[in-house]
């Protein structure tokens, strides 16, 4: 490894850290209550380590916020992509695995994803919140080839706002039991929803 390898690695390092540290913390106490200098303890690094990295304990929550809605999304497009490539032609049953992949990381990742659904969150974070929300209705748009007809777009935007509050319960649930059947039951729901004429 070079030297100059070497800073940009704990750089990296550093920044999981974090990140990691920040996602207990804020699981924990929630956005308001947390504080800098606890997350900083938690992540054995320092205050000016902290603004470096994020300019602040807002940016970092942004961050963190970044870091669970990109994951979730890659869950969903990595279920999407491998339905497609077993033959699965029906849009909305490729939307079901997606929303299925959505929902299990809602759990998997409920104490963070509970911190993002309870809204206790920086200034600014709600408008960011409905930024996604209208990409995800974008998305979905496309995915349920619901682009030409306005009653299909709302469909679309129904359904991200519906799979949105399913998020919410499923990381309410009490435990993996109560988590699996919500999830069935959302995407039994799901697969008797009525098809466009000609998907």
């Amino acid at each position: 490894m070079t030297p100059a390898a070497r800073p940009q690695g704990r750089s990296v390092g550093t920044r999981h850290a974090l990140l990691e540290a920040a996602r207990v913390v804020f699981g924990e106490r929630g956005f308001s209550a947390a504080s800098v200098a606890e997350i900083v303890r938690r992540a054995g690094s320092s205050v000016g380590s902290l603004y470096h990295h994020f300019g602040g304990k807002n940016e970092l929550f942004l961050a963190l916020y970044d870091a669970w809605d990109r994951e979730l999304a890659a869950r969903a497009a990595s279920a999407v992509t491998a339905v497609r490539a077993a033959g699965e032609a029906d849009p909305v049953a490729q939307f079901a695995a997606g929303a299925r992949a959505f929902l299990v990381g809602c759990w998997e990742r409920r104490v963070v994803s509970r911190l993002f659904v309870d809204g206790d969150g920086p200034p600014g974070f709600g408008m960011l919140r409905r930024q996604r929300t209208q990409q995800w209705v974008r998305h979905n748009v496309t995915l349920l080839r619901a682009e030409e007809r306005a009653v299909d777009r709302a469909m679309a935007a129904i359904l991200t706002t519906v799979l949105a509050g399913a998020g919410r319960e499923v990381v309410a649930c009490r435990d993996d039991a109560e988590a699996a059947a919500l999830i069935d039951a959302v995407i039994g729901l799901l697969a008797g929803l009525p098809r466009a004429e000609g998907g």
